[in-house]
């Protein structure tokens, strides 16, 4: 069993186009021992671009928490290009969309998304986190009907 103390996740990613939803999220990762380390990103193609350069799979992050409505490369053109990615980099980092729609389509559509592990809408809670299990990366009680 992992100690406490210690973050569940060594390194998270954070892709959001909003700077203040960034910021709160990524204290609230690193507040509640989620992660040790956070990497935000404002665009999602430059998270794509982060991710294709990892060589190394302990460089990794092994939660990628992604907003669905951004300017010039959305949530959606998102998990396109992340599908094209290698298997060492899909195998490592599990993809969690978090967004501020209650559109039943657009949900709908990520969660048949194979490489959508949950979609959780906005805020996120420190009871969210919590439902992350860190041994096989699922989620507790998952809109999504879990899959990895």
């Amino acid at each position: 069993m992992k100690n406490e103390l210690e973050p569940k996740f060594e390194k998270v990613i954070i892709i959001d186009d909003n700077p203040i939803e960034r910021y709160c999220f990524s204290r609230i990762v690193l507040n509640n021992n989620f992660g040790k380390k956070v990497i935000e990103f404002s665009l999602a193609s430059e998270a794509i671009s982060y991710l294709e350069n990892q060589k190394n799979t302990n460089q990794m992050p092994q939660i990628i928490f992604i907003d669905l409505y951004m300017p010039h490369f959305s949530g959606f053109e998102f998990l396109e290009a992340y599908d094209k990615l290698p298997l060492t980099v899909k195998n490592n980092s599990k993809v969690f969309i978090i967004s501020n729609t209650i559109d039943d389509v657009d949900i709908a559509r990520v969660c048949r998304d194979q490489n959508v592990v949950s979609f959780q809408q906005k805020p996120i809670t420190k009871k969210f986190l919590d439902r992350i299990i860190p041994e096989k990366i699922y989620l507790i009680d998952n809109k999504c009907n879990t899959k990895m």
